[in-house]
């Protein structure tokens, strides 16, 4: 069960033995907190499933992440590869959105969870500052193997587990002397002259010393069971919380000095372990600031993790793309966050709100509430555009009192509705809703008024990607082949994918040319750079290569030709281009290739392997140099691969290594359905699906040879 206190044992389900093997790998390599990230396929995103030595209420803004989380388990995964950070100067450098959250010193590792056919998800592993700055071969190896029998765990299983809801805690037992009694150590604090509590890692109040109570001012009964800075009025500042957080997550003592009212300061010596924290609580002859007036309100502070989650909420805020991005962050964090179960975010368009995005309501609510004039009194959205505040309905009572007919058409218990607005300009409207009644408090109010402003500044800055990406792309799929050529006894499939992200134009071309009725040519390449010129250029090579080859110019020429014209362009961009001619009359195939990736070629009843073909000059180089021919046969069953850089020019590994691993997988794979054979073959070198460049792809597949003409 979620937040179970049990320790796990390996011989239940696979989510206990996941468990178990968690606090192994945590006692085993002397780290202090460890996490347990799967990818939920759906989404896709990552999801913290079991967690050790810190609190729950911790892992609030770590629970969901992208799959593209600027985060470094995300690395491990999508690099395949441990990623080490040694401590906070390094943590501020290289992930700045993490350190805002976690401003404390500790060391992190993250390994990929990497099973026999896919990504798993990834371990996270963290240490006292004290830790050396980096890690030996042997920890290197220890974290490794840990992840890989993680990894064959769930390779067993065969298929996902279920995620829970909230991570499992997972506890990691520390040692202890069964021999000594809880009495015994219960005396040996209460002679001591200092006070002395133990909190719990929730930071709950476990033991409270008599000297401890009357130096707090408050008897162990009311204690026992809570948190200092929630059961203690003068410690209810998120300073003195930020401090029990720093020594939970460094877990290194921490001192401070607090002024207990009205003229006492009491010094506070907090030292944590897997288990808890001890605190020694003494008088003290620092001076600490006076304590407000008497009579004088104090001022309403927000918990320390509060700040903290609104930090992390407004950072991703400011990263999310698209409006896809968004309406996943705000359901997966936001919502979260509050409590809240249902999401509608929509766009003011042409004087009505086009909705965007949804979540928790069915298909027909939807429909009835889609393109609802600004004027509406259906729902409050029009009217908090128009005054630009807030509206907060903590029951069905409340919200019928004024639109009678909103809590029926959804069925929900609970609304806050948020105004998007920038420098006065409606942008659209944020609706958080409750299955059950719920009162907004004042630190909620305050911090969801504050989000409506980073959410309407996110919504604005994704509809002009989203328009400006729908664009570029239109433009690509107008400059690349409508459709392919049929050739009797030749196979063909062909796919583009544009990068993740970014509303540039790639330079990925490829095409398909019937030259007669027995011979085809197959060309594919690379443009220098993403961008309007390089589409640009992309389209005239394109087209040149295209006149050339059904002019009858031999593979060698066509490329020098559309060298000699680049050359006269005088462009300041490069292209790398493979042009394959396919003879099925004479069964065979030739290539020449300007610089680019080499083909995979598989003949039937033969392994697969990359084909070794000798390059010329990457077209733009006017060198004079020609361009030779690779000449190979083309036997029926035979498959080609053509590819751009994008399949497998990947962060932190090894291009040869990939092509090779590549050619592998080609000669496994059932080849019968071409476009399902692309699926698999982009699944196997980006399996999260998420890559960085476009990609192309070619696969031919000669079925049987055709005679010449008479």
């Amino acid at each position: 069960m979620p937040g179970s206190k049990e320790h796990p044992g390996t011989a239940g389900s696979p989510d206990d033995a996941l468990g178990a093997a968690l606090a192994d790998t945590v006692r085993g390599t002397g780290a202090s907190i460890g996490g347990l990230y799967l990818i939920e396929e759906a989404e896709p995103v990552l999801r913290l499933v079991a967690l050790c030595g810190l609190p729950l209420a911790f892992s609030a803004p770590w629970q969901r992440l992208p799959l593209t989380a600027p985060v470094p388990v995300a690395d491990a995964i999508h690099d395949d590869t441990l990623v080490s950070v040694a401590g906070q100067d390094e943590m501020a450098r290289r992930y700045p959105r993490a350190a805002a959250v976690l401003p404390y010193p500790f060391a992190l590792t993250a390994a990929p969870l990497t099973g026999v056919r896919r990504s798993w998800g990834g371990l996270v592993l963290m240490w006292p500052a004290g830790r050396p700055r980096r890690i030996s071969p042997r920890e290197r190896g220890h974290i490794t193997s840990s992840a890989r029998r993680m990894a064959r765990l769930l390779d067993d299983a065969g298929r996902p587990p279920a995620l829970p809801d909230v991570p499992r805690i997972v506890p990691v037992d520390a040692t202890r002397h069964p021999g000594q009694t809880g009495l015994a150590a219960a005396d040996y604090l209460e002679r001591l002259p200092e006070g002395a509590l133990a909190l719990d890692l929730e930071g709950r109040v476990t033991l409270v010393t008599t000297t401890a109570a009357r130096l707090l001012g408050r008897g162990a009964d009311r204690l026992l069971g809570t948190r200092p800075w929630q059961s203690l009025p003068w410690l209810d500042d998120p300073v003195y919380e930020d401090h029990y957080r720093t020594a939970l997550v460094s877990r290194t003592p921490v001192s401070f000095t607090a002024l207990r009212p009205p003229d006492q300061p009491l010094t506070f010596q907090l030292y944590p372990d897997t288990s808890g924290i001890s605190v020694r609580v003494l008088p003290s002859a620092e001076r600490t600031e006076a304590p407000p007036p008497t009579g004088a309100r104090p001022p309403v502070v927000a918990p320390t993790g509060r700040l903290y989650q609104l930090v992390h909420l407004a950072a991703a805020l400011t990263e999310s793309v698209t409006v896809r991005d968004l309406v996943a962050l705000i359901t997966h964090q936001i919502l979260p966050a509050f409590g809240a179960q249902g999401l509608v975010l929509s766009a003011v368009d042409a004087g009505r709100l086009k909705i965007t995005g949804h979540h928790g309501y069915p298909a027909d609510v939807m429909e009835r509430l889609d393109a609802l004039s600004l004027d509406t009194d259906l729902t409050p959205a029009g009217q908090v555009l128009a005054s630009g505040a807030p509206a907060f309905f903590a029951d069905p009572a409340e919200l019928a009192a004024g639109y009678p007919e909103a809590p029926q058409i959804s069925g929900k218990q609970a609304w806050a509705f948020l105004p998007l607005i920038i420098s006065g300009r409606p942008v659209g409207c944020c609706i958080l809703s409750y299955t059950r009644p719920h009162t907004f408090t004042a630190d909620e109010r305050a911090v969801l008024t504050s989000l409506s402003g980073l959410i309407a500044q996110a919504l604005d800055r994704a509809r002009l990607y989203d328009t400006k990406h729908r664009l570029v792309h239109e433009l690509q799929r107008a400059l690349l082949p409508r459709a392919l050529p049929r050739l009797p006894g030749l196979d063909v499939a062909a796919r583009y994918l544009p990068a993740g992200h970014g509303t540039e134009v790639g330079g990925d071309f490829f095409d398909v040319l019937r030259l007669n009725d027995t011979t085809a040519a197959a060309v594919i390449g690379d443009v220098e750079g993403h961008s309007v010129a390089a589409a640009a250029l992309m389209g005239q090579v394109r087209t040149a290569i295209h006149a050339h080859a059904t002019a009858g110019a031999a593979p060698g020429q066509v490329l020098a030709r559309t060298n000699r014209l680049l050359a006269d362009l005088d462009s300041e961009l490069l292209v790398s281009c493979l042009y394959a001619q396919l003879d099925l009359s004479r069964g065979q195939a030739s290539f020449a290739s300007a610089g680019h990736m080499p083909p995979l070629l598989r003949h039937a009843g033969h392994p697969a392997a990359v084909l070794e073909i000798e390059p010329g000059p990457l077209l733009g180089i006017d060198t004079g140099d020609d361009y030779p021919l690779t000449t190979v046969p083309l036997l029926p069953g035979t498959t080609l691969a053509l590819y751009t850089d994008g399949l497998v020019e990947l962060p932190g590994s090894d291009v040869t290594r990939t092509t090779t691993d590549l050619a592998g997988h080609l000669d496994t794979a059932d080849g019968h359905d071409l476009e399902r054979l692309i699926d698999r073959l982009v699944r196997h070198t980006t399996p999260t699906g998420q890559h960085t460049d476009d990609i192309a792809v070619i696969l031919l597949r000669a079925s049987r040879l055709r005679d010449a003409p008479a």
